[in-house]
């Protein structure tokens, strides 16, 4: 029999036909069953409710175990869209304290994406945060006429004192940019904002858990899944112990009110900052609860810029603080020696140029001209480095990087690595930031002179001055400064413990401790002597080319046992022993002594109730 090819032909078409048919089914059940979990969403929802439990955050104390930073107990109201059914609105809002048009509003902002991008009908919402234990009360009695509606217990940060805003920082809602780069959060979580908060976050915010209940035909929760064998409980974020003595900054905000600047102190033998006041500040419980964002706001739009860190982003020039560091570098470079002497005629005169000075003896070594602050001695100084010693350094340029490279160590000009978010690194230019300015082979000392006394180009976080303090007091290492003493259960990082050693030899610490120990025995410290401590300390005069010079101190004590050391910088306050001298010893007095001796009390009073804010140029109204 003659075969049919046509039919043949035809035979092979329909299975194909088939095969394609079987092949979009197939492909249509993996879509919906493996890669759309929409419809797993719907069927769990209807069986589940997956509740997630919220860790307690870890708590803050200070130095002294004074509990600086707790939890309180939050509500959130909760729901999933899926599940409401119809119900008296009115009620609703009468029971919560909010009108139809909130209501309303708080529905629509739920469910555009654009504002909340995990919206999803079949998964938990949040609809209102932080209702108060009152609306909380009122709204659990009535909560089975709402259907779809649940309350979720949070943790609420509460702040102690109304101090220490700028190192505590506070607790924020996650952004989308920081639920797409960590797994842990969810939209509607919270994570450390500024501060501590944020750069311990890992530690502080614990595990999530997850509790499963099971739920009706009609919706209604019936208890626990298997008996909550597949519960998983959170784990409590880890406590942190500070550095900071929280009497001693609420002291020091204290003393800063009505001034703008920076207050840091150290401990010098470990590195630990005592305390680190930036002023203008805010309370840190301002940032708490359903107001969050309005006073967020507020502070945003202060001309003061509360928000800014003054001590750890601020970058100014150090003024007279840095001529310990140049005295440091002239001798580790056998530019001068201890009966170097230099002339000073009201001022460093050369070629016709002139930076002034105030009078005393001339020509003056290195001791006395710390306790002085002759700005003569060290503008000679770094002249005859950087253009009198070419046999040793082969040009100007060469020299600079010299001397550079001596700052950095003492650590100038770059992040220090202090365990907060921001900080800021200052400036110390090279000399190719000179060659491009001047040209190469074309500056002097001359040309930059300025810098010798901590001005011109030169700018250093009040974070980096302290730093110097701490050295000198160290006699010659620092550790780097940070804020956390412990965490719970967990050793120090090391680059926070360890100490740093910069490229200048011991010995002459020891001769610049000895004259910052002068200039308060009998030079421009006079004020922050003590009757029962030694101190040593230097003051520094910036100017500021925008209006009124800024008024600079720093000073360690004792003198042979260093227990601080400290910075103080106030804008536009003037000279240093005016603002900077009595803060600081203030501080000190107050950290060592635990209280300021009757005789000093008028200098406590004085600074309280000065006011130094008029004079910044600011126009608040």
């Amino acid at each position: 029999m003659r075969k049919d090819y046509q039919l043949e032909k035809r035979k092979y078409v329909i299975g194909g036909f088939i095969l394609v048919i079987v092949c979009i089914y197939i492909i249509r059940l993996l879509g919906l069953q493996v890669m759309d979990s929409r419809y797993k969403e719907v069927a769990d929802s209807n069986a589940f409710m997956r509740k997630t439990l919220y860790p307690s955050r870890g708590m803050i104390r200070d130095r002294n175990d004074k509990l600086v930073v707790y939890n309180q107990p939050a509500y959130d109201v909760m729901m999933i869209p899926k599940n409401v059914q119809a119900f008296d609105t009115l009620d609703f809002c009468r029971t919560l304290g909010i009108t139809r048009e909130q209501f309303d509003r708080r529905l629509a902002d739920m469910k555009d994406r654009r504002l909340n991008p995990g919206y999803s009908a079949y998964t938990p919402q949040r609809f209102i945060t932080h209702i108060s234990a009152q609306d909380y009360g009122r709204l659990q009695e009535k909560l089975y006429r709402f259907p779809g509606f649940f309350i979720q217990q949070r943790i609420l940060r509460q702040y102690d004192r109304p101090a220490g805003g700028n190192i505590l920082g506070n607790i924020r809602e996650v952004s989308q940019k920081e639920i797409d780069n960590d797994e842990y959060y969810a939209p509607g979580d919270y994570c450390g904002d500024l501060g501590v908060e944020k750069s311990y976050e890992e530690y502080l915010r614990g595990q999530k858990g997850v509790e499963i209940l099971i739920r009706d035909a009609y919706g209604r929760i019936k208890g626990k899944y298997e008996n909550g064998i597949h519960d998983i409980a959170p784990v409590s974020g880890r406590d942190l112990k500070l550095s900071i003595d929280i009497d001693l900054q609420e002291y020091g905000e204290k003393l800063m009110a009505n001034k703008i600047g920076a207050i840091v102190a150290i401990e010098p033998a470990t590195g630990e900052i005592l305390a680190m006041v930036s002023s203008p500040t805010y309370d840190p419980r301002l940032l708490v609860g359903r107001d969050r964002g309005k006073h967020y706001n507020e502070l945003v739009a202060d001309l003061y810029k509360p928000l800014f860190d003054r001590a750890l982003k601020g970058a100014y020039p150090p003024g007279s603080t840095f001529k310990p560091s140049q005295g440091l570098i002239l001798r580790q470079e056998n530019i001068i020696t201890l009966s170097t002497a230099y002339p000073c005629y009201h001022g460093f005169i050369s070629g016709g140029l002139k930076v002034g000075c105030h009078g005393h003896a001339s020509p003056i070594t290195l001791k006395p001209a710390l306790q002085t602050s002759c700005n003569a001695f060290f503008c000679w100084g770094l002249k005859s480095m950087l253009d009198n010693n070419r046999s040793k350094y082969g040009s100007t340029a060469e020299a600079f990087e010299v001397w550079k490279r001596h700052l950095v160590s003492l650590g100038y000009g770059y992040r220090l690595g202090v365990d907060l978010p921001g900080e800021g690194r200052g400036f110390i230019p090279n000399a190719q930031f000179y060659n491009k300015i001047y040209g190469e082979g074309r500056w002097s000392a001359n040309t930059i002179i300025s810098i010798a006394i901590g001005q011109g180009e030169i700018l250093a976080t009040p974070l980096q001055i302290a730093n110097l303090c701490a050295t000198i007091a160290n006699r010659g290492w620092f550790v780097t400064p940070h804020i956390v003493k412990e965490i719970q259960d967990t050793i120090l990082p090391k680059e926070i413990t360890e100490k740093r050693v910069p490229t200048i030899d011991r010995q002459h610490f020891v001769d610049v401790a000895e004259g910052m120990r002068m200039a308060v025995l009998g030079g421009t410290c006079r004020l922050a002597n003590l009757k029962d401590v030694a101190v040593a300390g230097k003051t520094g005069t910036a100017q500021n080319p925008h209006g009124k010079d800024h008024s600079a101190f720093i000073g360690f004590a004792p003198y042979d046992d260093p227990k601080i050391a400290i910075c103080v910088y106030v804008e536009n306050a003037g000279f240093g022993a005016t603002y900077g001298v009595p803060i600081g010893s203030l501080m000190m007095e107050k950290y060592l002594n635990d209280s300021i001796a009757p005789e000093r009390k008028y200098i406590e009073q004085r600074m309280f109730e000065s006011n130094t804010i008029i004079s910044s140029g600011v126009k608040k109204h």
